[in-house]
C-alpha cells in the first residue's frame, strides 16, 4: 500500500482508532491468570501471524489467527479477545508496509471484540470451560465465529476495494472473498473452541496441542495459494504468446479483463464469478495464436480469406483451453465474445440472451478498449468518442444494460488509455479504412 488515496487513509486510521479506543475503554477486570492467557494465546497469534501464507500480489496473505482470537473471546472476554488481536502488531512477517501493519492490528482488534460481544450477547459463558458448558456453548460460538470472519473479511475488503487501482489489487480483492478462504477461517476458528475446552485441564499449555493442526492447516493454504499463482502463470504465459504475435494489441487482454471486471463489480457479480470472468478477459483472444502474424499486422482491407481466418479464432480459442478445468464459465465467454444482440456476429450468430453472459461482457469491453488503442490499421479514439459509439450500437451490438455498467464504471473510476506502441517509421501505415465502419458486419466497433 504505497500509494494510498485520502479515502483509503482515512480507512485505515478509522479502522485503527475504533481498535484502539475498543481496548482502551476497557473495563480491565482482569486477575493475573486473564493476564497470563492473553499473553498465551498473544503469542499464539503472533506465531501465525509471522507465518501467514502469501495468497496474490500486494503481500495479501492468510493466517490461522482466528483460532487466537476465537479462543480469547470464550476465555478472556471481548476486550481480552481485542488485546490478543493487537498483538498482531509484533508479527514477525517481513513484507507489510506500516499502514498495512497499523490495519491489520486495528482490524484484528476490532473483529475479536466485536465477536467477543456477540457471544455474550447469546448467553455464551466467559472463562474456562467445564463438561457442563456443552453443547449450549456451541450456538453462540458457532455465531460468534461466523461474525468474526464476515466483519474481518468485510473490512478487509473494503480497504482492497479502496486501493485496487492504485496497487493493481484487483484480483485481490476477489481473493478475499473467496469461500475456501471464507471456510477454511471458520474451520480453524473451531480450534478456538477446542483450545477453550483444553484448557482447564492443561491450562496455557492448550495452544501447544493445536500448533500442528494449525501448521497443517497453513499447508493446506499455501497448497492453494501455490495453485492459484499456478494458474496467474499458465493465463499469464498464453497472454504474452498472443501479445508477441502483434505488438499492437500488447497490454489489450489485461485491459479488457481489468473493463470486464468492473462492469461485474457494477452490476454486482458474485465474487467467484468475477473471478472466472477477468480470466475469460485475459484469455478471451488466445485464438489469434492460430491466426497468421500477417493477417494480425495487415495495415489495409482484409480478404474474404483472411476474416475468415480472424472469424475463427474464438473457437481455436476454445480448443486451446478448454481442458483448463479452472476456467469453469469462462469458456463460454472466450468462445462467444464476438456475437451480437441482434444476431449478426460470429462465430454462431447467437442472439440475445442466447449469448451467454459472460461474452456480453466481455463485448463491451473488448471493443471500448480496441477502439481507444492503437491497431495496425487506424489511430486510437478518444473515450468520449469510444462511449458514443458503445451508446450507439447499444442493444444491437451490445447488451444496453452491460454498456450503462461500463459507462457508469468509467464515469466514477476512469479509464486508463495504453501508450501508443512504438514502432519503425516505415511501419506507420494507420489510415481510415473499412475497419473504422461501425455499421460493417464484418468488424464492428473496430473489434476482431
Amino acid at each position: 500500500m504505497g500509494r494510498l488515496t485520502w479515502a483509503a487513509r482515512l480507512y485505515i486510521a478509522t479502522v485503527l482508532a475504533v481498535g484502539v479506543v475498543l481496548i482502551v475503554r476497557g473495563p480491565f477486570t482482569f486477575s493475573w491468570i486473564s493476564w497470563r492467557d492473553i499473553a498465551v494465546l498473544g503469542l499464539l497469534l503472533v506465531i501465525s501471524e509471522s507465518t501467514a501464507t502469501r495468497l496474490s500480489e500486494g503481500n495479501l496473505s492468510w493466517s490461522a489467527n482466528t483460532t487466537a482470537t476465537l479462543a480469547a473471546a470464550v476465555l478472556v472476554g471481548p476486550v481480552g479477545a481485542a488485546l490478543v488481536g493487537a498483538c498482531t502488531v509484533f508479527s514477525l512477517r517481513r513484507g507489510p508496509s506500516p499502514a498495512q501493519r497499523a490495519f491489520n492490528t486495528g482490524m484484528m482488534a476490532l473483529t475479536a471484540y466485536v465477536a467477543g460481544r456477540v457471544f455474550i450477547a447469546l448467553n455464551g459463558q466467559v472463562g474456562a470451560l467445564t463438561a457442563n458448558s456443552f453443547p449450549k456453548i456451541i450456538w453462540p460460538f458457532a455465531i460468534a465465529a461466523i461474525v468474526h470472519v464476515v466483519v474481518n473479511h468485510a473490512l478487509l475488503g473494503g480497504v482492497l476495494w479502496l486501493v485496487r487501482d492504485a496497487e493493481g489489487m484487483g484480483g485481490a480483492v476477489s481473493a478475499v472473498v473467496n469461500p475456501r478462504l471464507l471456510f477454511s477461517d471458520l474451520g480453524y476458528g473451531a480450534f478456538g473452541l477446542l483450545i477453550a475446552a483444553l484448557w482447564s485441564v492443561v491450562g496455557p499449555f492448550a495452544p501447544l496441542l493445536v500448533l500442528i493442526p494449525l501448521f497443517v492447516a497453513r499447508w493446506a493454504v499455501a497448497q492453494f495459494a501455490a495453485q492459484q499463482r499456478a494458474y496467474e502463470a499458465t493465463v499469464g504465459a498464453l497472454c504474452q504468446a498472443v501479445e508477441t504475435k502483434d505488438f499492437y494489441t500488447r497490454g489489450h487482454s489485461d485491459r479488457v479483463s481489468r473493463g470486464s471486471v468492473m462492469i461485474a463489480r457494477e452490476i454486482g457479480m458474485r465474487g467467484d464469478r468475477v473471478e472466472a470472468l477477468r480470466y475469460a478477459g485475459m484469455l478471451h483472444d488466445v485464438g489469434k495464436l492460430g491466426v497468421p502474424t500477417k493477417v494480425l499486422q495487415k495495415t489495409g482491407k482484409l480478404t474474404e480469406e483472411e476474416y475468415a481466418a480472424i472469424q475463427l479464432h474464438p473457437m481455436r480459442g476454445l480448443d486451446i483451453v478448454r481442458e483448463i478445468g479452472f476456467l469453469d464459465e469462462a469458456l463460454a465467454g472466450i468462445m462467444h465474445h464476438h456475437e451480437r444482440i441482434d444476431g449478426r456476429g460470429y462465430p454462431m450468430g447467437l442472439a440475445g440472451d442466447e449469448i451467454p453472459e459472460f461474452a456480453r461482457v466481455l463485448a463491451v469491453a473488448d471493443a471500448f478498449d480496441s477502439m481507444t488503442s492503437t491497431r495496425s490499421y487506424r489511430g486510437a479514439r478518444p473515450t468520449e468518442e469510444a462511449i458514443a459509439e458503445l451508446r450507439k450500437w447499444s442493444g444491437t451490438q451490445f447488451d444496453p444494460a452491460f454498456v450503462d455498467a461500463f459507462v457508469a464504471a468509467i464515469n466514477r473510476d476512469g479509464w486508463q488509455r495504453p501508450e501508443a506502441p512504438v514502432i519503425a517509421a516505415d511501419e506507420v501505415n494507420i489510415a481510415a479504412t473499412d475497419h473504422d465502419d461501425p455499421s460493417a458486419p464484418i468488424r464492428v466497433s473496430d473489434s476482431l
